[in-house]
């Protein structure tokens, strides 16, 4: 296992150790190892220790990602995702940020970091920290914007705080879904069905967030015309015939 003091340098004038960043995603490669061991235990808490411990020995995102990797058959995941690519915005849990690694190791440590955080997604779903969930399962798709798992992750957590946003998200992570996933796959199906079913879902929701929402301006509205006797109710809109409405006085 990794001590605390293994992080690359982040002065831009230090040298890049190749053997040192090889070092490095091997050491948090064996924190992932025990983190699945945990999981699969269901001691999810452990697990998540050991999930950002692993990322937080892992060099940031470069400003400039090298062109991703392809790892369509990758099942360094505990759920058997696929995981490529890089991005530009670090996480708190990850390391120092390094200058000039070569293409290769950062398309490692891309890989490393959309795992680590698709899974530290996974353990926070069980934990029932599902907005938690949905900012680790972002984290993992700016490593990776294919990372199938971590769509579904996001989707689900998204599906479970149930707001008009949330779901509006879950519905394009669906559809991305969809798009990514082989006609022949299984997942197509269950994904159609969940799209489906999401659909009157976040209308309900929209509908409900948006009533709520003009109560309150209405609240405030008279809170302010009743210093004039008057109210909201004064006032009717109506439409002008030219698509916009007009405003009409009504005692």
């Amino acid at each position: 296992m990794a001590d605390g003091d293994q992080h690359l340098p982040s002065d831009a004038s230090t040298p890049v150790d190749e053997h040192e960043i090889k070092k490095i995603i091997t050491e948090a490669d064996e924190l992932k190892l025990e983190g699945n061991e945990s999981f699969r235990a269901s001691r999810w808490s452990e697990a998540l220790v050991s999930y950002r411990t692993a990322l937080s020995r892992l060099p940031r995102r470069k400003l400039q990602p090298p062109l991703p990797e392809s790892s369509q058959n990758d099942t360094s995941d505990h759920g058997g995702a696929q995981s490529a690519s890089s991005s530009n915005v670090p996480t708190r849990e990850e390391g120092p940020e390094p200058t000039n690694i070569p293409s290769e190791l950062e398309a490692k440590c891309a890989k490393a970091r959309a795992v680590l955080n698709a899974n530290i997604g996974a353990c926070l779903v069980k934990l029932s920290d599902y907005s938690g969930a949905v900012e680790s399962c972002t984290q993992s798709l700016l490593d990776d914007p294919h990372y199938i798992k971590a769509l579904q992750r996001r989707a689900a957590s998204n599906e479970h705080l149930d707001t008009w946003s949330s779901l509006t998200q879950a519905q394009e992570d669906y559809k991305s879904l969809l798009e990514l996933l082989p006609p022949t796959s299984p997942l197509v199906a269950q994904t159609k069905r969940s799209l489906q079913l999401l659909e009157p879902r976040q209308q309900a929701a929209q509908k409900k967030e948006m009533a709520e929402m003009t109560g309150k301006l209405k609240n405030l509205g008279n809170s302010i015309l009743g210093n004039f006797g008057l109210s909201t109710d004064n006032f009717k809109f109506e439409p002008n015939g030219q698509g916009g409405y007009s405003m009409n006085f009504v005692r």
